[in-house]
């Protein structure tokens, strides 16, 4: 991602507008006339945390999707955008609302799971794409032992996701890992064609465990964050305690050590 936050920086920047029960972009807007014309509007409007209509967000919506008028080609560029230049970090500050927020995460230039589905769903409403957040409860085979130590195990419990309405149908997509920190443990990153579904591996590159999915939770408009906080509080309270501490780049570092 070339266009830096100093270059989208905080100004006025056009707002999407709700019009007659369908989510419409003001008049002038680069990407007037890209919005489906029979979606739900609650996966087409900003929410609090899915905050699509944030100046920041539609600028850099707009810089990634350019002019390309196709919306899965767009999805696409949004995917990869959010998968790569938006660094992938399981430490962070889970009693702030802040750290769940899709402006937040782009401001950042990192985020956990959640918070890079969140701003994918973002990007994409701002682009006239519908998204919804999907969540899933994963054993991560791969967790360094620093983070392992801190869950007191290796269930992530809320892992996000994104889901577009693409040609008729949801399609899944899974930005977290960057990849760069793929490269680290050894493992595939996750590619994405916008027309199948994309999610973790079972196994490395190397054949060694990788993702497996335990559970499924219901899509969401919006990010759940009291659930999230008060599931992470009761499985995870020592990295509630210690993760706000520790840097973005802290596990990109551990990965590389194993």
């Amino acid at each position: 991602m070339e266009l830096t936050l100093r270059q989208i920086g905080t100004g006025s920047v056009p707002s999407p507008t709700l019009e007659g029960g369908a989510w419409r972009r003001p008049k002038g807007d680069i990407l007037e006339g890209m919005v489906p014309s029979h979606v739900s509007s609650q996966y087409l409007a900003p929410a609090a945390f899915v905050d699509s209509d944030d100046a920041r967000v539609v600028a850099w919506s707009r810089h990634v999707c350019g002019d390309e008028p196709d919306e899965t080609r767009r999805a696409v560029r949004l995917y990869y955008a959010v998968r790569d230049d938006i660094t992938y970090t399981p430490y962070a500050d889970f009693r702030s609302p802040e750290t769940y927020r899709a402006s937040a995460c782009l401001a950042r230039g990192g985020g956990f799971c959640v918070a890079k589905a969140a701003l994918l769903a973002a990007g994409a409403r701002a682009a006239g794409i519908a998204a919804r957040l999907g969540f899933g409860d994963v054993r991560n085979h791969l967790c360094t032992p620093r983070l392992r130590a801190l869950m007191g195990g290796d269930v992530f419990y809320y892992h996000g996701y994104t889901e577009f309405s693409l040609g008729g149908r949801w399609v899944k997509a899974t930005p977290a890992f960057d990849r760069a920190l793929c490269d680290r443990f050894g493992v595939r990153p996750l590619e994405f064609d916008g027309r199948a579904d994309s999610l973790f591996h079972p196994y490395d590159a190397s054949g060694r465990r990788h993702m497996e999915y335990v559970g499924e939770r219901s899509p969401r408009a919006d990010v759940p964050v009291a659930e999230i906080m008060a599931t992470f509080e009761r499985a995870y309270p020592g990295l509630m305690s210690e993760g706000a501490t520790i840097p973005v780049k802290r596990f990109r570092d551990e990965a590389e050590r194993l």
